[in-house]
C-alpha cells in the first residue's frame, strides 16, 4: 500500500516538479536545450528554397498548368507564421502551468509532424495537405516551441534579460543557416527524371528535426522555488519604463503599453518577414543570370547568419543601450536601408546588396530577441510566458501582410509590364514608411500605470 501510496504521489514525467533544478545546477545547461529546439524551428525561414521546386512538382524541369502557381505556394509559410502567433497566444497560459517539457515535447510532434503531413501532401499533389501540415501544425509546433525555452531562459537569467532573451531566440534565426543547405543538399540526394525531391526532403528532414528537438524537450530544467543567480541582488529600477510590480497576463491587455508594443513588433517584423519568405527568388530575379540558385541558397543562410548573430548582438546590447533606445536604431537606420535597396539594385552592386540585407536582417533578429526583455521590464518577469505568446499574434499578423506585399504587388508589377528586376521597388518602399510608423508606436511607450500592478508582488522581491 505504502509503494503505491509512493507511486501516485510521484511528480509525472512532464510535470514541473520533475524538472525542479538542484540548487547546484549550472544554468549554463539551460542554452544548449533552447538551441536543440530553436534552430530546428527556424527552419521555417528557409522555406523559400523550396518555393521554385514546389512550382515543377509535376513537369520536374519546368513548370507545367497543372503545377502549383507561387503565389500559392506562398500561403504555407504564412499559414506557419498565422499559425505561430495563434499557439504562442493560447499556449503561453498552458506553459505556465504545465511547464516547458510538456510543452516542448507537444512543439516536437507537431513540427515534425507536419513535416510528414507536407511530404504526403507533395507525393499525392494536395496543396490542402501542405497547408495541413507545414502550415497549421508546423505552425503550431512553431509557437510552442517558440515560446517555451525564451520563457524559462528569462527565469534563469534575471540579471541578464536581454543575454537570456538573445541567447534563446539566436537558434530561431540561425536555423535557415542550417536548414537551407540540408534542404537544398536533400533535394539534390532525392531528385530523379521523375521527381524533384521535395517530398523525401520534407520526410527525412521531419525525423531530424523530432529527434533534435525531443533531446531539448528531455534536457530542459527550471529553477527551484527562491532560487537566484550566486551573489546577485536585484536592483532598483534602472530605467523610467521598468515596472515596480509585476503585471497579470490578464491585465497586461489592459494598458496602452501591450498594444504600442504590439505594433513595435508587427512593423519591425511585417518588414522583414515578406522579403525573407521570397529572399531567394528575389535576388535570382534583381541580379538576374549573375546570381544562381546555389548562390541564392547561400544568400540565404547569409541572411540568416546575421539574423542570428543580431539577436544575441542587439538583445545583449538592450541590457546597456535600454529596449526603447535599441528600438528606435531599428526603426530609423532600417527605414534608410530599405529605401535605399531600390537605388542598390539598380546599380547592380551586388555585393552592396547583400551588405544592407545583411544589417536589416541584423535589426529583425535583434528585434525579436529584444521584445521578451521589453515586456519583462514594462510587465516583469512573473507572467512574461503567456504576455509574449500574447504578443505574437503580431507576428502571425506580419506573417500574413509581409508575404502579401511582396508576392502580390510583385505579380501585379509584372503583369502590367514592369521587369521583374524592378518589380520590389514599390514594396521596399511600404516596408520604409511601416518602419516610419513603428517608430512613432515605440516613442509613445511608457512606465505602466500603478493601477494595473498586483500590489503585494514587486519586482525587486522576486524569486523565481
Amino acid at each position: 500500500m505504502t509503494a503505491a501510496s509512493d507511486l501516485i504521489k510521484r511528480p509525472g514525467f512532464f510535470s514541473i516538479e520533475a524538472i525542479t533544478a538542484s540548487r547546484a545546477f549550472n544554468r549554463w545547461l539551460i542554452p544548449p536545450a533552447a538551441l536543440c529546439v530553436h534552430l530546428c524551428i527556424g527552419e521555417v525561414y528557409s522555406f523559400s528554397v523550396f518555393n521554385e521546386p514546389l512550382t515543377r512538382v509535376i513537369g520536374v524541369t519546368a513548370p507545367m498548368p497543372e503545377d502549383w502557381k507561387l503565389t500559392t505556394i506562398g500561403w504555407i509559410f504564412s499559414l506557419a507564421i498565422l499559425f505561430l502567433g495563434l499557439s504562442a497566444a493560447f499556449g503561453g497560459s498552458w506553459l505556465e502551468r504545465v511547464g516547458p517539457r510538456k510543452t516542448m515535447f507537444v512543439s516536437a510532434l507537431c513540427f515534425g509532424g507536419g513535416f510528414l503531413v507536407s511530404a504526403l501532401g507533395v507525393h499525392y499533389h494536395r496543396i490542402t495537405l501542405l497547408f495541413l501540415g507545414y502550415g497549421v501544425l508546423g505552425g503550431i509546433g512553431l509557437g510552442l516551441g517558440y515560446v517555451s525555452p525564451v520563457s524559462t531562459l528569462l527565469k534563469w537569467f534575471p540579471d541578464k534579460r536581454g543575454l537570456a532573451a538573445g541567447l534563446a531566440i539566436m537558434g530561431f534565426g540561425g536555423g535557415a543557416m542550417i536548414g537551407a543547405p540540408l534542404a537544398v543538399n536533400l533535394m539534390g540526394f532525392f531528385k530523379t527524371p521523375d521527381s524533384v525531391g521535395v517530398a523525401e526532403t520534407f520526410l527525412a528532414m521531419g525525423l531530424i528535426y523530432l529527434v533534435y528537438m525531443m533531446i531539448g524537450a528531455l534536457t530542459i530544467r527550471v529553477p527551484p522555488p527562491g532560487w537566484r543567480p550566486s551573489g546577485w541582488t536585484p536592483k532598483p529600477k534602472q530605467t523610467s519604463l521598468e515596472c515596480k510590480y509585476h503585471v497579470h497576463i490578464n491585465q497586461s491587455l489592459k494598458t496602452p503599453q501591450f498594444y504600442c508594443l504590439w505594433l513595435v513588433l508587427c512593423l519591425n517584423v511585417t518588414a522583414g518577414i515578406g522579403v525573407l519568405g521570397q529572399a531567394s527568388l528575389m535576388i535570382q530575379e534583381m541580379f538576374r543570370n549573375r546570381v544562381s540558385a546555389a548562390a541564392a541558397a547561400g544568400f540565404v543562410g547569409l541572411l540568416s547568419l546575421f539574423n542570428m548573430g543580431g539577436r544575441f548582438l542587439w538583445a545583449s546590447a538592450s541590457d546597456y543601450l535600454g529596449r526603447k533606445s535599441t528600438y528606435t536604431l531599428f526603426f530609423l537606420v532600417g527605414a534608410l536601408l530599405y529605401s535605399a535597396v531600390p537605388f542598390i539594385g539598380q546599380s547592380g552592386n551586388v555585393v552592396l546588396f547583400v551588405l544592407c540585407y545583411a544589417v536589416i536582417m541584423s535589426f529583425y533578429g535583434g528585434g525579436f530577441a529584444t521584445i521578451p526583455a521589453y515586456l519583462a521590464d514594462i510587465f516583469g518577469t512573473r507572467f512574461v510566458g503567456g504576455i509574449h505568446g500574447r504578443l505574437l499574434t503580431a507576428w502571425s499578423t506580419a506573417g500574413i501582410a509581409g508575404p502579401v506585399l511582396v508576392n502580390y504587388l510583385r505579380e501585379w508589377q509584372v503583369s502590367r509590364g514592369v521587369e521583374k528586376a524592378d518589380a520590389y521597388s514599390m514594396t521596399m518602399w511600404i516596408m520604409a514608411g511601416l518602419l516610419v510608423v513603428g517608430f512613432i508606436a515605440n516613442l509613445l511607450i511608457r512606465e505602466v500605470d500603478e493601477r494595473h500592478h498586483i500590489k503585494h508582488d514587486r519586482v525587486e522581491d522576486d524569486v523565481v
